[in-house]
Order: C-alpha cells, then sequence, then structure tokens
C-alpha cells in the first residue's frame, strides 16, 4: 500500500464508523499494510509500518491518538516475547534495564537488538520470514482485540461512580463517556447531564443526542456557560486524546478551562481513557505541547498565532482520578503504568 491508499483507507474508516476512535483506526490501518506488506526483512518491514504512520500524521485528523497507539502497536508486535527459550534473553533485558531503567533510548536500543537475535533464532529453525510475519500480525490482532475490549472495561470502573440523582459535566463527544453513562442507564440509575456544544465543530450536539436516545436527560450548553452551570453539578467526567507522562491529559480544547473551573468549585474532575492513549510526552504547559498535536497538518505551515487549537493540555493536579482499562488511577500513578507499557 502507497501513503495515498493508507491515508484513503485510514480516513474510510473514520467517516463510515463513527464508533471508532482516530487510534483504533490506526491500528486498524497498520494490521492491513502489516498483512498486505511485501517486505522481505524485519527492519524492512518495520519501516514500512512507520512510513505508515508518518502517512496517517498527515491527515487532518488530529495525531495524539494516533501516535501513542501506533508506538505501542510496534511495541507489542516486535518487542513482546514469544513462546521460545529467547525468553532468557528478556531476563537479561530486565536486570539490564534495572540500570538503565530511567533511560528509554537505551531501553529501546537493547531491545531493538533483542527483536534481531529473536527472528535469528527463529531462522535457525528454519522457520521463513513469511512465518515470522504471521507471528506479527497474529500479536497485532491480539493487540487490537484488547483495545476493543478496553473502553467496556473503561465504562464499568466508570459507571460506579454515577449515582442515583446525580448530576454531571462532560465536554465535547467522549465514546467511552457515552459508554459509561450507557452502563449506568441500563442499570437504572436517574441521572442528568450537561453537554458543552465543543467549539469549532460543535460535536457535542452529537453527544446530547446519543444521550438523549438512551433516555438520559440531557443540556445542550454554550462552552462559555462552564462556570455558570458549574456550581450545579456534582462532578465533571470528560475523555483524552492522550494521557501524558505527568499524568496531564491531552483533550478537546476548553477542557482545560473546565478543569480550572472544577476546581475552584471544589468539583470532582474525571478523566475515562483507554491505556493505549498513554503517550510518552511530557509537556510542562500549553505552548510546550507539539504544535502536531495542536492543529491539523493543513495548518501548520500557516502562521499559527491566528489558529485555533484544536486540544489543550490538562496538568495533573486539576485531575481527581483516571478511568482507565487498568483500573482507578491516580495522575501519579500514570508514569508507573506508562513504563510497564513501554518497557
Amino acid at each position: 500500500m502507497d501513503r495515498r491508499e493508507i491515508r484513503q483507507y485510514f480516513n474510510d474508516i473514520i467517516k463510515n464508523e463513527k464508533d471508532v476512535s482516530a487510534g483504533m483506526a490506526a491500528i486498524r490501518t497498520l494490521l492491513k499494510v502489516l498483512e498486505h506488506s511485501k517486505s522481505e526483512t524485519v527492519q524492512e518491514l518495520r519501516g514500512c509500518l512507520q512510513d505508515a504512520i508518518d502517512a496517517m500524521r498527515s491527515t487532518e485528523t488530529p495525531v495524539t491518538a494516533i501516535a501513542s497507539g501506533s508506538e505501542l502497536f510496534l511495541r507489542f508486535i516486535t518487542l513482546a516475547t514469544l513462546d521460545t527459550p529467547v525468553r532468557i534473553l528478556w531476563y537479561l533485558d530486565s536486570f539490564f534495564c534495572f540500570f538503565l531503567k530511567l533511560d528509554l533510548f537505551f531501553k529501546f536500543l537493547f531491545c531493538t537488538s533483542i527483536v534481531y537475535f529473536e527472528f535469528t533464532y527463529y531462522r535457525t529453525l528454519n522457520q521463513s520470514f513469511a512465518e515470522c510475519k504471521g507471528i506479527m500480525l497474529d500479536r497485532g490482532k491480539i493487540f487490537y482485540e484488547k483495545l476493543v475490549a478496553a473502553r467496556g472495561k473503561v465504562a464499568k470502573v466508570a459507571e460506579h461512580f454515577i449515582t442515583d440523582g446525580s448530576t454531571i459535566l462532560t465536554h465535547s463527544k467522549s465514546r467511552v463517556v457515552l459508554q459509561a453513562m450507557k452502563e449506568a442507564a441500563a442499570n437504572n440509575k436517574i441521572f442528568e447531564v450537561y453537554v458543552t456544544s465543543s467549539s469549532p465543530d460543535n460535536i457535542g450536539e452529537e453527544m446530547c443526542r446519543n444521550l438523549t436516545k438512551l433516555g438520559i436527560s440531557c443540556t445542550m450548553i454554550l462552552d462559555s456557560a462552564v462556570g455558570y452551570v458549574m456550581e450545579q453539578v456534582d462532578m465533571v467526567m470528560v475523555g483524552a486524546e492522550g494521557v501524558a507522562e505527568s499524568g496531564g491529559v491531552i483533550n478537546k480544547i476548553g477542557t482545560y478551562t473546565m478543569a480550572i473551573c472544577a476546581k475552584e468549585m471544589k468539583k470532582p474532575f474525571y478523566v475515562l481513557t483507554e491505556s493505549f492513549k498513554f503517550a510518552r510526552i511530557y509537556p510542562l504547559n500549553q505552548v510546550d505541547l507539539p504544535n502536531e498535536f495542536k492543529y491539523t497538518s493543513s495548518t501548520l505551515s500557516n502562521d499559527l498565532k491566528k489558529e485555533h487549537p484544536l486540544v489543550d493540555y490538562t496538568p495533573p493536579h486539576y485531575i481527581s482520578l483516571l478511568f482507565t482499562d487498568l483500573g482507578i488511577l491516580t495522575p501519579s500513578a500514570v508514569s508507573d503504568e506508562l513504563i510497564k507499557l513501554y518497557l
């Protein structure tokens, strides 16, 4: 598949399957590329997958979830252990990482060498590259299946915090927040939801329609009315496009403003997110967030001072808890879980 075909396949998923997030669409696209790749070496195949990631990042879709999901996908299919004696290498790797666990770059170099020895071992057993590629494809499918189940796990965890008679404020449209509220409604809980319209695309209107279809009382509000409504709600529940190493979140523009209001009025601010959105970035403020995360690829060449960012960064001290498929986490616990995911 060339770059044009990759972008087209990715965009078709985003356009036609409204329930699929950008990160999930990216992983499905990588599986498609892996399946149709004509590469003859591991290095060539990895380069092919990296080119596919770059092609998806050049689309008009925000790259936050694409970046983290794709990186975890590559790690899972190439660095995960096989059921062979080569596991011994991973014991050595763990020992080595005791000294280097704070340096992800050296960790990556060491793991890359392990991949080389792992596949060399297979070739000594007269296994063809096609069989090795098949193993990687199987791993990729397992990884995707785990991600499909992740949203339901998050929803079940968060649903317990939604009580009868509660009033919730949410921002924009989050599939996992919608799923959690659907679970709560299915358990006969009666609650009310305020949804921001979420400019500039007003995707909050779609969120409100979906909640209404579920029989949940829902009120659409202006983004600028967050402070006015905050004193009437019991909690704030938002999704995330990405989670930084600090435990802060990257999400639709306006999330940071909502978090500040919630903190000032002492309302719990909950973030619902799947673990594949955990990213190895550590922004210190809004300016420190990479431009490719804040703007679409078509606007990066423009004068960014005149462009509106699509996302903002909410620091960890504004967040009460994160509900994930790994369990309920405090922001300070995110770095520990992120190390487990990437190492």
